[in-house]
């Protein structure tokens, strides 16, 4: 995802690395803990959904929704009478949230039961989520979030109108209590396992997408896209 706005939101440089606190530091794993930028935005930027968690009514909620990442902002968007969305407006403080994003990159068998895991790719966002309100962001936040999903599908849609503009909420979280997490290389079976009859390794994981499927409606003379051909 190119960066479209200055990375901290007022043209000041950013550190290579996210400053580590109290709760993004993990407790099982530390070793797989990074805080590097570039590495916590690739992660960002090759994902289409993330999992967005908050409390409601005393109860932990966890919703999967679409986003989209300009700088060091992430925006998530939903209909104006979603109730996350109201609360994030309801006050001044905004909406304390934590948002995640996986990649699984590969299942790894182990000898042992006990030992089988998987190599992913993590990254974990604390913060406050603000409601968007200058139509501006908002209209540049929507265009982030459709090309999140599809890049460049953004220019080859037509914008979303005042009606619905007003039907849709924008949220903005600030990229400053951030971690990612990320385990590569094969099983780590026990010593005395290794003789084992038991196949032991990595089946890898791949993301790819199919031939696409044009709408029963749509007008044979519009060509497919090239951002959709198959990769």
């Amino acid at each position: 995802m190119p960066e479209t706005a200055p990375p901290t939101g007022d043209g000041q440089e950013t550190a290579a690395s996210y400053t580590p606190t109290a709760r993004t530091v993990p407790t099982r794993g530390r070793e797989r803990a990074s805080y590097d930028r570039e590495l916590v935005h690739s992660v960002l930027d090759e994902a289409y959904v993330c999992h967005l968690g908050f409390v409601r009514d005393g109860a932990p909620v966890v919703l999967p929704t679409l986003f989209g990442r300009i700088g060091e902002r992430l925006y998530v968007h939903g209909s104006t009478g979603s109730r996350p969305l109201r609360e994030a407006g309801a006050g001044t403080p905004g909406l304390p949230v934590c948002l995640t994003v996986t990649h699984v990159d590969g299942l790894v068998l182990a000898r042992s039961a006990f030992h089988h895991s998987v190599n992913y790719r993590c990254v974990v966002v604390h913060g406050t989520a603000l409601p968007v309100t200058d139509p501006e962001e908002r209209r540049v936040a929507l265009d982030a979030i459709v090309d999140q999903a599809v890049p460049g599908r953004s220019r080859d849609s037509r914008p979303a109108d005042a009606k619905e503009l007003a039907a849709t909420a924008v949220l903005r979280l600030d990229l400053d209590e951030v971690s990612a997490k990320v385990r590569t290389g094969g099983p780590g079976d026990e010593p005395s396992d290794l003789a084992l009859p038991y196949w032991a390794g990595v089946l890898p994981l791949t993301r790819g997408h199919g031939a696409p499927v044009p709408s029963d409606d749509l007008d044979p003379a519009v060509p497919v896209p090239d951002y959709l051909a198959p990769r």
